[in-house]
């Protein structure tokens, strides 16, 4: 199989690997609505069938970056790499600590780490590829908005997260 073969069969194997961890993350909240929906709720808290669709564009995304930054580092044992495999198990992780054993502040610690990590991935794809980088800015954004929105119901919902 030569180089050009290798490079287009990464692209399915990365968006196996991020929606298997998105799988995982996943159930860990097989309970949410039912959570979200007791929880007091900011006003400009989302409804819950939002969360769905943009977890699924921003895992594509994710799957496409670390797929054009793998083709270019040519060795899957790069830090780089290491470091994006870490950051789907915290992402994954959030969910059981938030969802399924209702640790408010905790979750929140998770999205702080997931946060700084995200930031370093970021800051890492753009050396090897600037559009991989940019395609991790949404993730980011969604992510701070999640931690500012995690606070916010761990604060509303003393009794419960």
């Amino acid at each position: 199989m030569g180089a050009k073969s290798n490079y287009w069969v990464g692209l399915p194997v990365w968006l196996a690997v991020c929606f298997s961890m998105a799988f995982l993350g996943a159930l860990g909240s097989v309970d949410a609505a039912r959570l979200y929906s007791q929880l007091q709720q900011p006003y400009w808290a989302p409804p819950a069938f939002v969360f769905g669709p943009v977890w699924s564009v921003l895992y594509a995304l994710m799957a496409i970056a670390i797929w054009r930054v793998w083709s270019r580092l040519a060795r899957t044992r790069h830090p780089t790499i290491g470091l994006f495999v870490v950051h789907l198990g915290v992402n994954a992780l959030w969910s059981w600590l938030f969802f399924a054993w209702e640790l408010g502040f905790v979750a929140l610690l998770n999205i702080v780490v997931l946060w700084l990590i995200i930031v370093a991935m970021l800051l890492q794809f753009w050396r090897y590829d600037k559009p991989a980088a940019w395609m991790l800015v949404p993730y980011l954004g969604w992510v701070s908005f999640a931690g500012v929105l995690n606070y916010t119901l761990w604060q509303l919902n003393p009794g419960l997260l």
